[in-house]
């Protein structure tokens, strides 16, 4: 203690008292160093961060709010690790690279992570809200005059005023500007940062969560990092003062049910009163009443929590802000969902299993639920409690096989001149587009030169970083698709180059050499793991995502154009699709494809080629619970092999008393083993008609189908002969959350998985089963390629008929597709697509928001290995499995002596094999079946090259990352 204490104990007694002097010279020690705070669980690199400490009084540690979201904090008890940097290098890393004014951005979308929330978030929601615009605006001048009728009470923060804006333009001329805002408004662009590219309309302007995160990004790309910290401080501050000034609470009266709530409710009854009858009358199954009934309750609900929030989200003209609508919509806390549940419908409930219970709670939880409504609604919340424990289970061991399998992917070089790259498109779901081109290509280096399609101008050169203004660029230009590059076709290996990777999301610079992209990725995947549902939903009810879509609604003004359309006019005169791959482009005046739809076999098609839709136009509509067989020409049916008792029987619905013909599965009876059941088409003649395709006109019937038709009944084209109810054809769960994304990672086999179409060409029925399955043929349009046969299950439902024009990777039956047949028939880039779309579709449905190329790092690690298919003149032998960098180096030294080099096909294995079966023994030893992998290691006689991060910690180096990474590698 400076010479005031002569020995430890005497000091400890002086601090013990609390004497002026500790605390001066606490001050002095602790004068810009810099301690680490670490909270668990440390799910990603911001979960410690470095900050310069304040003494205070108390044994608490207060956290500054705006970082609280990277380290998942809240202030109900949480613990944190305080760590002090000894060194000065430790202090010389922790200012530079970990203090939390360096960590804006969040590493694993590029967004700004210390963004207001909560309180703050209410608080400028709060001030940015204008009432009503009277006729008579008072005009003002100066803030100093706004401040002054503030304070006396003649204005309010909310009044609309007209007031006399300063502009400075690029050339630093002074402009001026009368705009309508709002004092509020103008108090918070007193602490704006002066931009000429932040202007006033930013502000000017209702602000929730999402603006707000918008401004803070544009003030960190326009102003820089330390510009950025200091506003948002400035921001939170402001937020806090006006959220306790609001003074919004919640109230029991803030819940408004709607007045319609009773009549969307009888409607909705009347509905399913319907759909029993149709039961009852044979015209429906049971399985169709119940989704029809499902649909409808989910219609109910949530027109009803549409009618709530407009009830709640009007002005009533006193300064007047309904509370609750205001935490919502600001996105400060809550959603529509819950305040649905207080204020609208409780809605329907899922049993255990994972079905959907037929009985909605119509009670919200201000009337408050009746008994039985209570015991329904306890199974969901029992449920949720144990899936959150399994949950976090399940995604700590995801992120630690991602980390395993990812850990040696670093940033070697600055460019590895390679051609190759994929190419990207905006993604579609329904008629919504869920992430626009826009997003996907920014940050990312465009791997050849991007024109504007009308004026050819270039737009992008080669090589060159996509940024916020040619993103703009590409915008305008109105393109579908852009060519990047991409870590998948990044020709070094292990590892990755600076410009197959791109923008550094937590820098928004060029990614430096030395930067270990592979745990980012693995951090940036697994962290919000446990924010996944656990959820297997069951496809006997409706998913998270609400009613099972049944049509394409046009969400753009455009002309259609239709590809692969075979058409047919029904009795009624309506157009009806019978081709398995129709699909309805919508193009925009450029003529550049906007938005693709796929249309189902038996969909009504609305549309005709080239016609103009307008936004809200429906183009397409079907029966999404039943898959039917359509007649493509008018004529009599006749059955063939479909006999009473063996192929088909009569089923007899218990509580209507009526009854249909059903398929069953005809091997299972003793005479059924040669029968093939199918309908087929006579003409006049009692002649087997021809379609035009040129193959017979005979339909075979799968298995669980309902046949509409009778024996020698005449049929018109477009007539339904049988349909099959969808829950038959699908019997399986559709894996949801967490488990979905463990099982593309995992390159899993799904249970029923689809058969993929290895070529294009004519579907073609063999006569005989071989081996009890079926055989499909697909003969090539090509004569000179042989046709391919498959095997399929009698009880699988196939989705082509006899003479379908099938192209290459196209499904033959239901199912989910393997992935390995993916990259076997349609290559890497169909591969990667897939891979990313299914895996971003989970993510998106929470709400969460992860950057491709973290995916893409993954992706290019779980295709490490290669099969050999034709050794050449090399030592291998066919059908060995070689790590890829082997075989390339082995290539290029037979091509220089001369020789036949090696031809490979790429392989996909899961994280946790491609862990094991990595180059480095130390770092799979330490990762799972530690002595499977040592007595391996021995027994070969490996080497370990010690190129990862996990193996040189394990033996004591430093990590070949990072600045170490120029300096000693």
């Amino acid at each position: 203690m400076y010479g005031m204490a002569p020995t430890i104990k005497f000091a400890s007694k002086l601090i013990r008292a609390e004497k002026p002097e500790v605390w001066d010279m606490l001050e002095e020690v602790i004068k810009e160093h810099p301690v680490l705070l670490n909270r668990a669980p440390t799910l990603h690199r911001l979960g410690i961060q470095a900050f310069e400490p304040i003494l205070i009084e108390g044994k608490a540690i207060q956290l500054h709010p705006l970082v609280c979201t990277a380290f998942n904090a809240d202030f109900d008890g949480d613990q944190m690790a305080v760590h002090v940097p000894i060194s000065l290098e430790a202090q010389l890393e922790a200012r530079m690279l970990m203090m939390s004014t360096n960590n804006v951005l969040s590493p694993s979308n590029g967004r700004p992570i210390i963004v207001p929330s909560k309180d703050i978030v209410l608080g400028i929601y709060y001030l940015t809200l204008q009432e009503p615009k009277e006729d008579n605006l008072p005009s003002f001048g100066a803030f100093c005059e706004v401040e002054h009728s503030l304070s006396d009470g003649t204005l309010h923060i909310h009044s609309s005023i007209k007031y006399r804006m300063e502009y400075i333009n690029s050339s630093g001329e002074t402009h001026y500007k009368t705009v309508c805002t709002t004092p509020g408004r103008l108090i918070l662009w007193q602490i704006f940062p002066k931009h000429e590219n932040l202007g006033f309309d930013l502000i000017n302007q209702i602000l929730t969560v999402k603006e707000i995160t918008g401004i803070v990004d544009l003030v960190y790309r326009n102003c820089g990092q330390s510009a950025t910290v200091a506003f948002s401080d400035k921001l939170m501050v402001l937020g806090f003062e006006y959220a306790t000034f609001s003074g919004v609470s919640f109230g029991r009266c803030d819940m408004v049910i709607p007045e319609t709530k009773a009549t969307h409710v009888d409607h909705a009854r009347g509905e399913i009163k319907k759909f029993s009858m149709q039961y009852q009358d044979g015209l429906i199954t049971r399985s169709e009443r119940y989704n029809k009934v499902i649909d409808e309750w989910s219609k109910c609900t949530d027109m009803i929590a549409n009618d709530m929030l407009k009830a709640i989200s009007i002005y009533d003209g006193n300064s007047k802000y309904n509370s609750v609508y205001m935490m919502v919509n600001s996105g400060a806390r809550g959603s529509t969902s819950q305040m649905k549940q207080l204020a609208g419908m409780r809605g329907l409930m899922t049993k255990p299993s994972g079905e959907i219970i037929e009985t909605p709670i119509i009670s919200n939880f201000r009337e408050g639920l009746n008994v039985f409504e209570y015991f329904n609604s306890t199974h969901g919340a029992r449920k949720g409690l144990a899936d959150t424990a399994l949950k976090t289970a399940n995604s700590g061991y995801l992120t630690r096989r991602l980390v395993d399998v990812s850990q040696n992917c670093i940033v070697t070089k600055h460019d590895c001149k390679t051609q190759n790259g994929l190419v990207v498109r905006a993604t579609v779901e329904g008629s919504t587009i869920v992430a626009s081109l826009e997003s996907v290509v920014l940050g990312r280096i465009s791997a050849n030169g991007i024109y504007n399609p009308v004026t050819k101008e270039l737009l992008v050169k080669a090589g060159e970083l996509i940024d916020e203004d040619k993103v703009k660029q590409i915008s305008i230009a109105g393109l579908d698709a852009v060519k990047i590059r991409s870590p998948l076709t990044c020709e070094i290996s292990p590892g990755v180059c600076s410009l197959c990777y791109g923008r550094d999301l937590a820098t928004g610079k060029i990614v430096s050499i030395g930067e270990a992209v592979g745990v980012i990725a693995a951090q940036s995947v697994g962290e919000p793991g446990t924010q996944l549902t656990m959820r297997t939903f069951h496809i006997g009810g409706v998913m998270t995502r609400g009613v099972e879509s049944s049509n394409i609604i046009a969400s753009i003004s455009a002309k259609i154009k239709l590809n692969n359309s075979n058409i047919i006019i029904d009795r009624n005169g309506n157009k009806i699709v019978i081709s398995r791959s129709c699909e309805v482009v919508l193009v925009d005046s450029l003529g550049s494809e906007k938005l693709k739809h796929s249309v189902p076999y038996g969909a009504k098609l609305y549309v005709d080629e080239s016609e103009s839709v307008k936004i809200g136009d429906k183009v397409a509509e079907w029966d999404p619970y039943t898959l039917p067989i359509i007649t493509e020409k008018t004529g009599t049916v006749s059955y063939q092999d479909l006999k009473d008792g063996i192929s088909i029987t009569e089923v007899m619905d218990e509580s209507t008393g009526i009854s249909s013909k059903v398929v069953k599965d005809w091997k299972l009876h003793s005479g059924g083993a040669s029968l093939r059941p199918r309908i087929v088409l006579l003409d006049d003649n009692g002649k087997v008609m021809t379609l035009a395709s040129g193959v017979e006109a005979c339909y075979f019937i799968p298995i669980g189908a309902v046949l509409n038709v009778q024996d020698g009944q005449k049929v018109h084209a477009g007539d339904v002969i049988t349909r099959t109810p969808r829950e038959s054809v699908k019997t399986r769960d559709i894996t949801g959350g967490l488990p979905r994304v463990i099982e593309l990672f995992e390159a899993r086999r799904p249970k029923e998985h689809a058969i993929v179409s290895e070529i294009d060409g004519y579907v073609a029925f063999s006569e005989k089963d071989r081996r009890g399955k079926r055989s499909i043929l697909i003969k090539p349009v090509d004569e000179q390629i042989s046709p391919v046969e498959y095997l399929v299950s009698r009880s699988k439902h196939v989705i082509v008929n006899e003479g379908d024009f099938v192209r290459k990777g196209d499904l033959l039956m239901d199912g989910d597709p393997d992935l390995h047949d993916i990259l076997r028939v349609l290559g890497l880039e169909a591969l990667a697509h897939y891979m990313i779309s299914e895996i971003q579709q989970v993510y998106r449905l929470q709400g969460v928001r992860i950057d491709n190329k973290h995916l893409e790092v993954i992706l290019k690690q779980m295709l490490q290995k290669v099969e050999i298919t034709d050794p050449g003149d090399t030592m291998y032998l066919v059908g060995e499995s070689i790590d890829k960098l082997e075989v390339d180096r082995e290539n290029d030294a037979m091509s220089n002596s001369g020789k036949r080099p090696t031809h490979y096909l790429p392989i996909l294995q899961g994280i946790t094999r491609a862990s094991l079966e990595t180059s480095s023994f130390i770092s799979a030893a330490s990762f799972q079946e530690t002595t499977k992998v040592l007595t391996e290691a021995a027994f070969c006689g490996k080497s370990d090259p010690l190129s990862g991060l996990k193996e040189n910690v394990i033996v004591g180096r430093l990590i070949p990352a990072g600045t170490v990474r120029k300096r000693a590698w």
